[in-house]
């Protein structure tokens, strides 16, 4: 019974009656139902037991019409220990708003370093920060994962190449991978510029050197197009070649477009639930239950809390459970030409240069079977075919 969890909720003490008829004093107890357990005898005359806080009052009663002496020993359970709390609640109190402001601060960004970037694109990686918000002084539970940071990072500074992004405690570690700018040397001067594939000319554009070729003229992989040489055969000068040589190049490509396809789509119904994770228990906050919908898809959002820097078993966890459902997608033949050639043009546009369009396209065959269209078209695309090309030193 001294062990019941009531007790310990409700409160108990601990008695000792001395005097004459104590044993007389407990079975009067016992007859006024007044729950009683552990009773000792400590000699003749005293007795030792428990009972309950709130039977107290019942106790005081029977004393007074007996010749016994009542002497609380021990008080135990809640009531007591939330009075001892009380009596220390200042120091509680400042212990609690201490340890809370602890918290709060180590969560808090207080440095931001920006590394391996030239003073300039550093100047840019740091202005796209302040714009996304993310500075000194922000709270780092209201910041976007790390993935769409270094994602939106690279968007926004095209001088980049690629951006880690680490949180080291409270600051903020950016590496920077900086695009390689062209740098002109002493090598350049020993170059030509020639043709990167079979191709037809449609503008050669010279900046620094001779050129070889003129508009309409075929050429072939490998050959010159300008000539890092200047002058006469009696009096050549080594300057580089520099420039564009746009060009009309070919490209075939085949793609096949299903008429029918089975496909998953999010139909806008959706379900958010809020979860604190300490250690491998997982405790709900707040959007109880299961999804209503069977097929979804979950986007979760993880902060972790940290405590003078370290990283504590403790995180808070959003999942978003995005409701999707079985979708038919069904084609005609003329549709799925549209989307064929739509996929074939994208297909060209990856193989060809940054700066290359598309000047006509011809479906060479088209075919269906199967439940399947199936093309093959013909590109022709403008771009420029110039390469530089090291000249062997003696030529």
């Amino acid at each position: 019974m001294k062990n019941h969890w009531t007790n310990h909720l409700s409160g108990y003490v601990k008695v000792q009656v001395s005097g004459r008829g104590a044993a007389r004093f407990i079975n009067r107890l016992l007859e006024q139902k007044v729950l009683v357990w552990d009773v000792k005898n400590m000699g003749t005359e005293s007795v030792v037991f428990y009972m309950k806080l709130e039977e107290i009052r019942t106790l005081r009663v029977a004393a007074r019409k007996s010749d016994c002496k009542v002497t609380f020993l021990e008080r135990r359970g809640a009531p007591f220990f939330g009075k001892k709390i009380m009596k220390y609640s200042g120091l509680l109190v400042g212990l609690i708003l201490f340890c809370t402001m602890i918290f709060i601060l180590s969560n808090v960004i207080w440095g931001i370093e920006v590394k391996g970037a030239s003073p300039a694109t550093e100047h840019e990686v740091r202005k796209a920060l302040e714009e996304m918000d993310i500075k000194v002084g922000k709270l780092q539970f209201g910041l976007d994962q790390m993935e769409d940071i270094q994602k939106e990072l690279s968007e926004r500074v095209p001088a980049i190449t690629w951006i880690g992004v680490q949180l080291k405690g409270t600051t903020f570690e950016f590496q920077v991978v900086e695009k390689k700018q062209p740098k002109e040397n002493e090598n350049e001067s020993y170059m030509n510029l020639v043709a990167a594939k079979n191709a037809t000319i449609v503008q050669p554009m010279v900046e620094k050197g001779q050129g070889m070729v003129e508009k309409n003229q075929y050429v072939e992989k490998g050959d010159i197009l300008v000539s890092g040489f200047i002058g006469r055969e009696d009096n050549k000068k080594f300057v580089g070649a520099k420039g564009k040589v746009m060009a009309e190049t070919w490209y075939k490509t085949t793609v096949t477009v299903p008429l029918k396809t089975h496909l998953f789509v999010f139909n806008g119904d959706s379900k958010t639930k809020h979860t604190v994770k300490v250690g491998g228990f997982e405790i709900p906050i707040w959007g109880f239950g299961d999804p209503d919908f069977p097929d979804y898809e979950i986007e979760e959002d993880r902060k972790t809390f940290r405590f003078f820097g370290w990283e504590l078993p403790v995180s808070y966890h959003k999942k978003i459970y995005l409701s999707k459902e079985k979708a038919v997608r069904v084609y005609t033949e003329e549709e799925a030409a549209v989307q064929g050639e739509k996929m074939a043009r994208q297909d060209v546009l990856k193989l060809a240069p940054d700066d290359a369009a598309i000047i006509e396209e011809k479906i060479l065959h088209k075919r269906s079977h199967n439940g399947k269209v199936k093309m093959t078209i013909h590109y022709q695309v403008l771009e420029n075919i110039a390469i530089g090309q090291p000249m062997i030193q003696g030529d």
